[in-house]
């Protein structure tokens, strides 16, 4: 397909962490700045990605996903 390459996007992942504080988890980055920093470069949030979580089910890791 001639200007395929033209057209690809691209993706940015950028981790998020949460810790146990008082058995309650928390988020230790702050997904709002990052989400306004991403945007503010020309990106768009499309959604997140869990990529840790532990026995409970609780999300310990995800990534955020932007698209440009």
């Amino acid at each position: 397909m001639k200007g395929s390459i033209d057209n690809m996007k691209e993706y940015k992942y950028v981790e998020v962490k949460f810790e146990a504080k008082g058995g309650l988890f928390h988020c230790i980055s702050k997904p709002k700045e990052i989400i306004s920093k991403y945007v503010k470069e020309g990106y768009s949030y499309v959604g997140f990605m869990p990529t840790l979580i532990d026995a409970h089910g609780s999300f310990r890791r995800i990534d955020l996903i932007f698209e440009k």
